[in-house]
């Protein structure tokens, strides 16, 4: 019987800066927060895909539990609401992983992994109904994505990742995309990160290798 997925919570990631905001950062730094600190479950905060304006990252921004009444539409107070103690994963090491060999061992090993991408207009307008693919003479990366898996279509043979953006259910297939796996990808195998996932908090310092 296989371990059960566990959602870690993205919107506590961007309360706290781990690694930057809405405006940008270095994934890599997401990875230490989680060796650091851990990184409670999906359910601790709401995912807004805002960064605080008016406060730093407090318990309370963290994981809470909030009781009626519903606050009004424009009512951002969180006064019904209070800090919750939650349990938090972590990471024992983070490594950066490159190429399609690497990441098809890390998915097999320790699951889901973050790579960068160079975010076009095109990609912009993904529709999720095939396979995306598009020839980028110098691929920057500018956006940053997980990779959840691989497949290969039936009828073509063509090779594909699987992949999970941050822009809501409303683009892509729910939120997903497949793209080339070899090439015309937006580099989407040049530079990913991992980590090695645990519940419990290691005292050693890891460093990227």
């Amino acid at each position: 019987m296989s371990a059960s997925p566990v959602s870690l919570n993205a919107q506590v990631i961007v309360n706290c800066q781990a690694g930057g905001s809405c405006n940008g950062g270095n994934p890599a730094r997401v990875y230490e927060f989680a060796h650091l600190r851990g990184i409670p479950h999906g359910s601790c905060e709401q995912y807004t895909a805002y960064n605080l304006v008016d406060r730093m990252c407090t318990d309370i921004d963290v994981c809470r539990d909030c009781s009626p009444p519903v606050p009004a539409q424009d009512d951002t107070s969180l006064s019904g609401c209070r800090a919750v103690e939650h349990t938090k994963y972590y990471v024992s090491e983070h490594y950066n992983v490159r190429g399609v060999d690497q990441m098809k061992a890390e998915l097999a090993a320790h699951g889901p992994i973050s790579c960068g991408v160079h975010v076009t207009d095109k990609f912009e307008a993904y529709d999720g109904t095939y396979i995306y693919s598009e020839h980028v003479l110098f691929p920057i990366i500018n956006h940053e994505i997980s990779v959840v898996g691989y497949g290969k279509d039936a009828e073509t043979g063509q090779e594909y990742w699987i992949g999970r953006n941050s822009w809501g259910t409303y683009w892509g297939d729910y939120g997903f995309f497949y793209i080339d796996m070899y090439k015309d990808n937006l580099a989407i195998t040049t530079d990913c990160v991992a980590g090695t996932p645990s519940y419990t908090k290691t005292t050693d310092e890891v460093f990227m290798q």
